[in-house]
């Protein structure tokens, strides 16, 4: 990977970012050597430019940040560090040098879902229960997500909201194969309701019925 050091005297800035929740944890600097030394040892390292010298986050602290990848932008000049944090990353003691808390918003999990799906799908593991529904084919997929659904609703009428979350759940693992199997994402749903958030799409929804 090409770098270029020089534009900023020897130094590229370093953005650090958690590679599961995708939150920013802190801005540092790197030259060559920290560059090098953090590809070498898998523990981000930077150039303190206070003190003049490489550090390693976390070397005194036990808070290292365990390298993922990186990834140089277009100019070649500022890095994007993925990383799995150990501890909090700010020195004051926060999740994050924002004072942020690292969370996860659980809606990734879904787009992490779909990929160990399709995982199965290509790989159809024996004595896997997701195999199993890709077998079947898409009319017992199909049957079973009505099914699940309908046992929301029973839920969602009658039921409790701990089963109300059970049963969605298992309709929403069930959409999802289904969706795999006619190569669609669960992110193409989400893309079809954010179209139709739109102030004017129902209005052009209007417009197309009206001239078919």
């Amino acid at each position: 990977m090409e770098i270029d050091f020089e534009k900023l005297g020897g130094l590229v800035p370093a953005i650090i970012q958690d590679a599961t929740t995708k939150n920013v944890l802190m801005l540092g600097f790197m030259n060559e050597q920290a560059y090098h030394k953090t590809i070498e040892t898998g523990k981000v390292t930077f150039w303190s430019r206070t003190r003049k010298c490489l550090w390693t986050k976390g070397e005194t602290s036990g808070n290292f940040l365990n390298l993922v990848s990186i990834q140089n932008d277009c100019d070649n000049d500022t890095l994007l560090v993925k990383v799995n944090p150990i501890g909090p990353t700010c020195h004051k003691g926060t999740d994050t040098c924002w004072g942020e808390t690292n969370e996860a918003n659980p809606l990734l999990f879904l787009t992490e879902l779909q990929d160990f799906i399709e995982k199965r799908h290509q790989e159809m593991p024996e004595g896997s229960y997701t195999t199993k529904l890709f077998k079947d084919g898409v009319n017992k997929m199909a049957q079973k997500v009505g099914e699940e659904a309908l046992e929301t609703v029973i839920e969602a009428t009658n039921g409790t909201n701990e089963k109300l979350i059970y049963e969605a759940s298992d309709m929403m693992y069930h959409l999802i194969v289904l969706l795999t199997s006619k190569g669609l994402r669960i992110e193409d749903i989400a893309q079809e309701l954010h179209k139709r958030h739109d102030p004017c799409w129902d209005q052009a929804r209007r417009l197309k019925k009206a001239s078919e």
